[in-house]
């Protein structure tokens, strides 16, 4: 009996001593270069330039010789877009009140634009800067606002937010590059930030840090993305060494490499970090998720959304729409590209040959320019179109989800869980169930470390100009459930379905009104609600009053199917939020804006 204790206690020893050095061989690392043989310019890549036609390629010589690597030379569009997020967990706080476990992701970068509900996405100017004050505190930016509360975190009280800074948690000059100097100081700058992070305070942060939904990633076609996963461990589950991974669900043209899943590509332990990289090729709507056990992580809150900007948002203005949708793809028998300039046969569309070209020519010109939307704002797209046809004034991400809430008490107990009798009982619209779906700010969750999370930032409620139009992202992230969503009074317009614009290969619009979506787990869908009198008339006939879409003016955007408008056991909850008619909205064209 004594030896087999002693031989118990020396196979636990040889155990611990494994993981120990499993443990100290990850790292922590973080990624964005300031520039790249796609963007060569470092200065360029810092703000979106304005689309003047397709890029153009060389070759760049090699030791003085010609016929090297091929690189733009002129008419580079697009910039450099980071972010870093932790894969971890946390808590959430259901409407009725019951604080619910989750595995998820959590934001790594761009900490004050996801606590005022924006993408944590960065150019590098901003990715890439040291924090300038004290070590960050567990919670930030809501400890660092004194925030006591889930009602007002974010502005400390006041109306200026006191928390700011939007860098890369934990990234600090290589002390030791700089003294030995071998440091590139012109790719890497004067302080040498190549990468090097301080892992505590990614630890304080990025622990019981996970978001409902994660993280959102916006970006423009064009762009190169730099998405760093960094797994932090799951504090609440110390017996579990899950790896995660990023899948970009739906994503085209997606190197097997960085599609995250684990049997094709890479994996990312606890204590590592690992760098996706794309370059957007499609505008459209995606969303991201782990892709280890999918059913149990996706359930648990490991899925966000992510979407691409069309380059039409970049025509200069009072360019003609339908001309530089011909320059993009690569000239039309009625539209030549001009004089020396070269089709980029990496975004050209022929319907002859790619029945998936995503930005067929209108089969009309409607003369359609690039002008300014109801906000004075530089007018925005859902697609390229060349027509104008999915125009929108502000911008609404709709993540469509639910938790089952025994499935998450068992994965926070060390029990069996039992994937055949998941059922949700928590229906959410951005992490969110009705009343809490039209909170303004984001919601805050004081966890186990006493400290107080934003797990929640996003709400839901849709803030739409007079006589203006809002597009809406959206998403089902369920792993269990079809999804219906109603708007009744104000009629949605489809204009696109998974990340392509409707319209056939004859260049006709297929886009149809109508007044309820329903999508299937996985599938994503462009609506616009169009809250002009036009539109109302054209919908309702000459039962639509003029005066309908008046400023005050309160709409709801919810599921007709009953047993979703709960919150577990409480009705009237779960699956609604509000749409307000408002004389203007504050905050810019997108995201957490607010109504004048």
């Amino acid at each position: 009996m004594a030896s087999r204790k002693w031989s118990t206690s020396l196979f636990l020893t040889v155990l611990l001593c494994l993981v120990a050095l499993t443990g100290s061989a990850q790292s922590f690392r973080v990624q964005c270069p300031p520039s790249t043989v796609t963007h060569p310019i470092a200065a360029n890549n810092n703000s979106e330039p304005a689309y003047n036609g397709p890029t153009q390629f060389g070759t760049a010589p090699i030791n003085g010789t010609s016929g090297g690597y091929v690189t733009p030379t002129s008419n580079v569009n697009g910039a450099i877009k980071c972010q870093q997020i932790s894969g971890g967990d946390g808590l959430a706080t259901m409407a009725d009140g019951t604080q619910t476990y989750m595995f998820s992701f959590g934001p790594l970068s761009g900490l004050a634009d996801v606590a005022a509900g924006q993408p944590s996405t960065q150019f590098p100017n901003v990715f890439n800067t040291v924090y300038p004050g004290a070590l960050l505190l567990r919670g930030d930016p809501a400890t660092t606002d004194g925030a006591t509360s889930g009602a007002s975190p974010g502005n400390g009280g006041s109306a200026t937010p006191s928390f700011t800074w939007n860098g890369a948690i934990g990234l600090q000059p290589d002390a030791d590059a700089l003294a030995s100097g071998t440091c590139n100081t012109a790719f890497y700058g004067p302080q040498c930030l190549d990468g090097h992070v301080d892992p505590r305070q990614i630890i304080d942060v990025g622990v019981m840090n996970g978001n409902i939904p994660a993280p959102l990633a916006a970006f423009d076609e064009d762009d190169e993305f730099f998405l760093t996963l960094t797994n932090v461990g799951m504090i609440m589950r110390p017996d579990l060494f899950e790896q995660h991974t990023v899948h970009f669900h739906g994503y085209p043209n997606a190197s097997s490499f960085y599609d995250g899943v684990p049997d094709a590509s890479v994996a990312i332990n606890i204590g590592g970090s690992f760098t996706y990289y794309y370059l957007a090729p499609d505008a459209g709507t995606y969303f991201w998720h782990c892709h280890i056990t999918p059913p149990e992580h996706l359930q648990m809150g490991m899925v966000g959304q992510l979407h691409v900007r069309p380059r039409q948002d970049r025509v200069p203005s009072g360019g003609s729409l339908y001309t530089y949708l011909a320059y993009q793809n690569g000239g039309t028998s009625t539209v030549p590209l001009p004089t020396g300039m070269a089709a980029d046969l990496r975004t050209a569309c022929n319907p002859a040959t790619d029945i998936l070209c995503s930005a067929t020519m209108p089969a009309i010109n409607t003369g359609a320019v690039q002008g300014l939307d109801k906000l004075g704002n530089p007018q925005r797209y859902t697609y390229n179109d060349g027509d104008g046809s999915t125009a929108y004034d502000v911008e609404y991400p709709i993540q469509m989800h639910g938790f089952d809430p025994n499935f998450h008490f068992v994965g926070m107990t060390f029990n069996p869980e039992m994937f055949v009798d998941m059922k949700d009982k928590y229906f959410l619209l951005n992490g969110r169930g009705y009343p809490d779906t039209v909170t303004p700010g984001p919601q805050a969750t004081v966890t186990t470390d006493t400290q107080m999370h934003y797990s929640q930032p996003m709400p839901a409620i849709i803030n739409i100009p007079v006589g203006g139009r809002a597009l809406l992202r959206m998403v089902n992230l369920s792993v269990t459930e079809y999804h219906t969503l109603a708007s009744l009074g104000i009629p949605m317009k489809e204009v696109g379905f998974m990340a392509k614009l409707l319209r056939d290969q004859g260049g006709n619009n297929t886009e149809f009104y109508t007044n309820s979506i329903t999508l299937g787990g996985g599938e994503s869908l462009d609506v616009i609600l169009d809250a002009s009198d036009d539109s109302c008339r054209a919908f309702a006939g000459s039962g639509c009053s003029a005066t309908l879409y008046k400023a005050g003016s309160t709409f709801y955007l919810y599921t007709p199917q009953l047993d979703h408008l709960s919150n577990d056991a409480e009705n009237f909850g779960g699956m609604m939020t509000e749409v307000h008619i408002c004389n203007s909205v504050s905050g810019g064209n997108t995201y957490g804006n607010k109504c004048n």
